[in-house]
């Protein structure tokens, strides 16, 4: 875990002087609800208590400088000039994004010295663009006096990774990132984002296990699974033409028509629809107290992305393998986009230590690689760390 007066002391050094503020924007691990997001469904994530760390203090010039202390790189762009992609620094495209919408809206903004830090882990799905882009918007939100809800600042940081970084996702990792609640998940519908806070159980905790391998979202098949989704919903349309995305097809309606659907397309459409139908049954069984169903849905929601939707990989299912044959693992999973990153499961608490051991050591028999567990609890959304 990050010392904020660590991250002080960094930015003295770096600067001179001490920073204005420091913000953290959490990380968050997907429970339950992949892929849905960009089909206008629902996700069940949570918060939790690794984050993205920004520094920051106001320039009384129109520069925005900041040092990325993990990148051990710097970056400057000014804000009275178009602010263009950086091929040189791909890390500050995120930050620079944030920046570009926020005057797109119509805010004012003043230069500003930041001093970046994080201990979410990149390229292993617990979302640290998403963490960054939020702590990034909050940062200026707090220097410059700006009334945004966090709704709208989890819009505006999609629209960041969309158009500027050119990543097609939904609004989720954005979402949660700013508005999440501690010991609580979140059931979002990302149609209309109404949420409901749903409290996680006090016996069992999140698990995160990191395969070490790294995902790369915008040379991944991510946009291509998209795709294929808005391709099922134009076949779909033929017998429901009010439809706008697959969230409007029940699982009675994908039966009723599977068989008339070409591949991939069949496969794509089934895990999507059978997921949005997993997300809400499982925020339902937690708030009805019944872990073990909460726990079955979610080895049914790897398999599904594993079968269906092709984003995992051979070390992502031995890892959710080795989770799920250890006693007191309700359920476990990947999540994240896919093609490597991280799991998620549920374990009692009396049997963390025994799973930590057993997960550690079934996936070195099976991979010859090591894996990093992380014990998380959720957290609440980004928020001040060190207040003016």
């Amino acid at each position: 875990m990050i010392d904020v007066e660590t991250i002080r002391e960094q930015f003295e050094r770096h600067y001179g002087i001490h920073p204005r503020l420091i913000v953290r924007g959490p990380g968050r691990v997907n429970l339950i609800g992949e892929h849905t997001d960009y089909n206008d469904g629902f996700v069940f994530p949570a918060a939790i208590d690794r984050a993205t760390y920004v520094a920051a203090r106001p320039r009384d010039d129109a520069l925005v400088h900041i040092v990325a202390v993990d990148m051990h790189d710097e970056d400057e762009f000014a804000l009275d000039a178009p602010i263009e992609h950086s091929a040189d620094h791909p890390w500050s495209n995120y930050i620079r994004g944030v920046v570009k919408g926020l005057l797109v809206a119509g805010h004012t903004l003043g230069g500003a010295n930041l001093l970046i830090t994080s201990d979410v882990p990149r390229g292993s799905g617990l979302s640290s663009s998403a963490a960054l882009e939020v702590a990034t918007g909050y940062a200026f939100q707090l220097l410059n006096r700006l009334n945004i809800l966090g709704e709208e600042l989890a819009l505006l940081a999609q629209g960041a990774e969309n158009t500027f970084v050119g990543v097609q996702c939904g609004i989720m990792d954005q979402f949660i990132s700013a508005l999440g609640r501690s010991d609580h998940a979140l059931l979002l519908d990302c149609r209309d984002l109404s949420y409901r806070p749903v409290p996680l159980p006090a016996n069992a905790q999140i698990v995160v296990c990191d395969s070490h391998t790294e995902r790369r979202l915008s040379g991944s098949a991510y946009n291509q699974r998209r795709e294929e989704c808005e391709a099922a919903v134009r076949l779909f349309k033929r017998w429901y033409p009010k439809i706008s995305a697959l969230r409007d097809v029940s699982v009675a309606q994908l039966r009723e028509h599977e068989a008339d659907l070409p591949e991939p397309v069949r496969a794509r459409a089934r895990h999507v629809i059978t997921e949005n139908d997993r997300a809400q049954r499982s925020a339902a069984a937690l708030e009805a107290g019944d872990i073990a169903t909460f726990g079955r849905l979610m080895n049914e929601s790897h398999a599904s992305l594993r079968d269906d939707y092709e984003v995992s990989i051979p070390a992502m299912d031995a890892l959710v393998a080795a989770a799920q044959a250890v006693p007191g693992c309700y359920g476990s999973r990947m999540t994240g986009a896919g093609f490597g990153g991280c799991t998620v499961s549920l374990v009692e608490t009396g049997a963390i230590e025994r799973f930590k051991h057993d997960v550690a050591a079934a996936f070195r028999q099976a991979t010859g690689r090591d894996t990093t567990i992380y014990v998380c609890r959720a957290s609440d959304g980004v928020g001040r760390a060190l207040p003016e």
